[in-house]
């Protein structure tokens, strides 16, 4: 468990290259989905190596910088491109940028990700506002002692996805007349995509949708306060539902097709996260 003095050092070297500014909402940005970042205005851009002890992005599509300035008028940090357990990273290592954006005043985190329907009601291209999450591997990133500056030894899971954003982020997608869906999120550790096996399984408990990342990250905001909304786009249908093999440059593809919705939704909804 790092000290909590680590994460006062990289919120301070921060705050160095961003003076007063003080951002509010953090977005995390999944496969293909870090363009985001490239719309920031008055945007400063700070690489994960230059933050004391950040660690650094190895998925090529994933720029590995932070990004603070403004999105519809509000204050941001945006992460282009995200850690993950495949990478071989802990935990601990992949939700380290949330608490240190909580240190820099951040309250409210958009979180998005590329992820295989399992629900077959499901259309590729959909947007999934995440209701909950399942994880059945991996340990949790509170794992270890735990640091009363950000939050409880044991901390309530009730509310991870937090509803009232969820249904704000609804109403916005259908007036927009976007494919939106609600669910649950099934972690999986990856890199290998799921088997069918798997997914039947996933969706035997109640899984909607699979993938790789999002969950340390909301379980760390979840501890700190900060209140999350979860979007994942579906970028193919879960292994087993087609009969067609699964690839990583299909889900970047899917997430290209799908830059025009992901960013609407995202802009409508958020204005209302600072209100």
């Amino acid at each position: 468990m790092l000290p909590y003095s680590c994460y006062e050092e990289s919120a301070a070297a921060i705050r160095a290259k961003i003076g007063d500014f003080q951002p509010q909402v953090l977005m995390i940005l999944g496969s293909g989905l870090g363009f985001l970042g490239d719309e920031v205005e008055d945007a400063v851009v700070i690489d994960y190596r230059d933050i004391p002890h950040f660690k650094v992005s190895t998925v090529s599509d994933h720029k590995g910088q932070l990004v603070l300035g403004k999105l519809q008028g509000v204050e941001v940090v945006v992460m282009q491109g995200r850690l993950h357990y495949y990478e071989g990273y802990t935990p601990e290592e992949i939700a380290y940028p949330v608490r240190v954006a909580k240190l820099l005043g951040v309250h409210t985190m958009i979180v998005t990700n590329a992820a295989g329907a399992i629900n077959t009601a499901f259309r590729v291209g959909d947007l999934m506002l995440i209701e909950d999450h399942i994880r059945v591997m991996g340990e949790s990133p509170l794992r270890g002692e735990n640091l009363p500056q950000f939050g409880p030894r044991f901390c309530d899971m009730t509310t991870t996805y937090d509803p009232e954003l969820r249904k704000m982020a609804f109403e916005k997608a259908k007036a927009m007349d976007l494919g939106v869906q609600q669910g649950v999120y099934f972690y999986f550790a990856g890199p290998q995509f799921e088997t069918p096996a798997e997914i039947r399984m996933a969706r035997a408990v109640g899984g909607d949708a699979a993938g790789m990342s999002t969950v340390y990250e909301a379980i760390t905001a979840n501890h700190c306060g900060i209140r999350t909304l979860g979007i994942s786009l579906m970028t193919n249908m879960a292994a087993g539902i087609l009969n067609q093999k699964l690839s990583g440059e299909e889900v970047n593809e899917a997430a290209e097709r799908a830059q025009e919705s992901v960013s609407a939704l995202v802009r409508a909804c958020l204005p209302e996260l600072v209100k």
